[in-house]
């Protein structure tokens, strides 16, 4: 009769489904998380908003809000982007250029503030309500200078003079013809503070003046924020503007820079940190489908001594892969929505994301995920079925009964190559400096991981040998686990795996954050000299130093990887030494003048620039700059990695103000309220929150799935394991002594995977903490622990739950 490798495949799932079942949940997890971070890719490659202050726009003339630079060199240069810190602004120039093709409109929005000091409002000229849709409702429109229309939610205070204010709800909570035409109101504005006269009322909450002199108090005068025009061609439009903005219809007039954020956001996740999560998944899979193919070697050559040919046993595997992999994707997908909406539903819940961007799900991320995990299956089973399907018939049945000793000829080499080129990486890694070290340092859990899994049986074998010795101590059921460690080494080998991936992927994720926020608190703790601290300070606050907190883009890195990235900045007016320590290493902050700049030491590193050199810098709207270095400093981290006098950042922030008075000694009076300066960094650690519960989701993400691989490995090696722990019994083993012994090997495997884990986290994060924060990493010992209990734990419960039931009563019990 002949062998029917179809028929023997589906009745191989269907009469025996608990050897398919860990392949089946492995696959699963896989297609899960790959269609999550899949899901979370598409969502941000179009996300979309619907255009809100200019749906009424025809056609917008707006700067690009991305610096473009050209990477790389020769035939592989390519272009890189990055979104500018603030609103870029188009040349004011422009405006004259454009007025012969239609009714060109000129946009600026700002900031302003009443004396009450109960919030901003948003001003902006009156010839915005062309498109903005704004209406008065008393009085009329400003024409000259001095004068102002308040929207209905922005007057307060009691009538005219000084006390009324400007603020989002504070019209509410005013009388009856509060701010009323007539009435002189005083506004903090970022040229100064300026005194109107109300000359109309409007139903929207913000400010209008004429359009000249919002464009005079916007602190810009030469930049607009946009130019709108009506009845006006778009291609002309393009021609006249000639690349030097961007002129925007339809969908694209949504100028709004969270969406920008968001995409960012959600292009990293689905794409880097899916690109990382879908090479663990798969790794994992593919181990677990080895692992269940391996099993099965006496099955294979059982077949092989009665006939059947490589390519009838490579055709069973195939088979088998086809009829479990993809119901496992089909289930796969379900989870995987779950984590996505999750996922996406917390960042919006947050703020990281706008509310009216949607969560994106087609067929194209759910069809790549369960083809990922067919094409997993496939391949893992090939590999794993090539050494049974190319065996001798005739020593079929002898070489499945004792495991293979010898290293793989081909997995050998390049599990070597893997562990030397990690520590290649963690050895740059160490000796570099800024963003190369952590460059280096990304290589080195990737490679290490991948040397653990290429050279899984050699390790194990060590470590059975290392760790078994004190095992011997434990009696006739430590001896024994120690032998059976030793004999099955690639048994073991598919156990520790998981588990280092666990330990080593959380670790990382986990304590790179707690490092950072420990070296941040520690440098804002020691760096910062003020007695006080006012936040949003009135524009004339005297007594203190005034800081403008912004970001700017600076050039990192050398050579064809030079790439712009974003850096946290401080604009200072006044002795910037008395109210704060920077922890200076070279050069001297009392040089700091217009036209200079004071950089962190990880930002000259990276650069490899010091005192007297010039950084490359594009300030918060995006303008070049390239400032002389007159200082390097060390607590860039907490205080600003670049430091630069506040003069520089005049017209190109959009507060246009100062943010923080920081004040020495007694606090002027009327400059209330202030925080203590444990309580701003009580409040600069809130910011960063978003942040840590990010990395803490992607650590659960990659060490849950891995858990989740490293349990269903062990209950497979267990179940696998049934007729041995049987044999054990009859021959005199009480089930105390079996399940004793399966203890001891399931702390073993779980102290391996913890050693080896911690050890692969450690040689990552040492260069990566030492790049970022100048210091060895910081590990909670509270939070280090309960990994370490988790991950036993985990060895222990997924060892002995499933070797009770297979011990469990009759002619096995004690």
């Amino acid at each position: 009769m002949p062998l029917r490798p179809n028929g023997l495949a589906r009745a191989a799932v269907r009469f025996r489904p608990a050897a398919f079942a860990g392949t089946f949940v492995a696959l699963l997890m896989t297609v899960a998380i790959v269609s999550a971070c899949g899901i979370l890719l598409e969502s941000g490659a179009r996300a979309s908003l619907p255009p809100t202050r200019y749906a009424q726009a025809p056609v917008v003339v707006a700067a690009d809000q991305q610096i473009h630079w050209q990477a790389g060199s020769g035939e592989g240069a390519y272009e890189e982007a990055v979104r500018v810190p603030e609103r870029a602004r188009v040349d004011a120039a422009l405006l004259e250029r454009l007025a012969p093709l239609g009714r060109a409109v000129p946009d600026v929005v700002f900031p302003v503030r009443g004396d009450a000091g109960s919030g901003s409002a948003e001003a902006s000229g009156w010839g915005a309500s062309a498109f903005t849709g704004e209406a008065l409702v008393g009085g009329r429109a400003p024409e000259a200078p001095g004068e102002v229309v308040l929207g209905a939610g922005a007057g307060a205070g009691a009538g005219a003079g000084a006390g009324a204010g400007v603020g989002p709800g504070a019209g509410a909570q005013a009388g009856a013809g509060a701010g009323s035409a007539g009435d002189r109101i005083s506004l903090d504005t970022p040229v100064g503070k300026r005194e109107f006269r109300v000359v109309g009322r409007a139903r929207g909450a913000g400010v209008w003046f004429s359009d000249a002199e919002a464009r005079a108090l916007s602190g810009h005068p030469g930049a607009l924020d946009a130019v709108v025009l009506f009845d006006a061609d778009p291609e002309r439009v393009r021609a006249a503007v000639d690349g030097r903005a961007q002129v925007l219809t339809g969908a694209a007039r949504a100028v709004d820079p969270r969406l920008a954020g968001a995409r960012d956001l959600l292009t990293g996740l689905g794409g880097s940190f899916g690109g990382i999560a879908t090479l663990v998944a798969v790794f994992t899979a593919a181990g677990t489908v080895a692992l269940s193919v391996g099993q099965r070697s006496r099955e294979f050559a059982l077949l092989r001594a009665v006939g059947a040919t490589p390519r009838q046993i490579r055709r069973i595997v195939a088979t088998e892969a086809l009829l479990v992999a993809p119901a496992a994707g089909v289930l796969g997908c379900v989870p995987g929505l779950g984590l996505a909406a999750w996922w996406f539903g917390q960042l919006q819940a947050k703020g990281a994301i706008p509310d009216g961007v949607g969560l994106t799900v087609s067929w194209i991320p759910l069809v790549s995920a369960a083809g990922i995990g067919l094409v997993t299956a496939l391949l893992a089973g090939w590999a794993a079925a090539r050494r049974p399907a190319r065996i001798r018939p005739g020593q079929a049945l002898a070489a499945a009964a004792v495991e293979r000793v010898r290293p793989g000829w081909i997995r050998t080499p390049l599990g070597i190559a893997a562990l030397a080129g990690g520590a290649a990486c963690a050895g740059l890694a160490a000796t570099s400096g800024g963003e190369d070290a952590a460059n280096a340092a990304l290589g080195v859990v990737m490679l290490f991981m991948l040397a653990v899994a290429l050279l899984g049986p050699l390790i194990a074998r060590a470590c059975a040998g290392l760790l078994g010795l004190p095992l011997r101590a434990a009696g006739a059921s430590g001896s024994l686990a120690a032998a059976n460690s030793r004999a099955h080494a690639r048994r073991l080998a598919s156990a520790i795996t998981p588990i280092v991936l666990a330990m080593a992927f959380s670790s990382t994720l986990v304590f790179l954050q707690t490092s950072e926020e420990d070296a941040t608190r520690r440098q804002q703790t020691a760096g910062l000299l003020a007695d006080h601290v006012i936040t949003d300070p009135p524009i004339d606050a005297r007594g203190g130093v005034a800081v403008t907190r912004t970001s700017v883009l600076a050039m990192f890195g050398t050579g064809p990887e030079r790439r712009f990235q974003s850096a946290s900045a401080q604009g200072v007016a006044g002795d910037v030494t008395t109210v704060q320590d920077l922890g200076v290493r070279e050069g001297h902050l009392g040089a700091l003048r217009p036209g200079t700049v004071a950089v962190d030491r990880s930002l000259a590193e990276s650069a490899r620039l010091g005192v007297g050199d010039r950084v490359e810098l594009r300030l918060p709207d995006g303008i070049p700059a390239n400032p002389e270095i007159v200082a390097v400093y060390t607590r860039g981290l907490g205080l600003g990695q670049v430091t630069l006098p506040a003069s520089d950042l005049t017209g190109h922030t959009t507060a246009g103000r100062a943010t923080e008075l920081l004040v020495r000694g007694p606090l002027p009076a009327g400059l209330v309220p202030a925080m203590s300066p444990s309580g701003w960094t009580a409040a600069q650690s809130t910011d960063r929150e978003v942040s840590a519960w990010a990395n803490a989701v992607m650590a659960a993400v990659l060490g849950g799935f891995a858990a989740v691989a490293a349990a269903n490995t062990l209950v497979m090696t267990v179940l696998d394991r049934r007729r041995e722990l049987r044999m054990l019994r009859l021959v005199g083993s009480t089930r105390s002594q079996v399940l004793r012994m399966l203890r001891w090997e399931a702390l073993l495997i779980g102290g391996a995977g913890v050693t080896l884990g911690s050890a692969i986290a450690l040689a990552t994060l040492f260069p990566l903490t030492k790049a970022v924060t100048g210091a060895p990493p910081h590990v909670p010992p509270v939070l280090y622990a309960s990994f370490a209990a988790a991950a036993l734990g985990l060895g222990l419960a997924a060892t002995l739950l499933p070797a009770r039931w297979t011990l469990r009563g009759g002619t096995y019990s004690s």
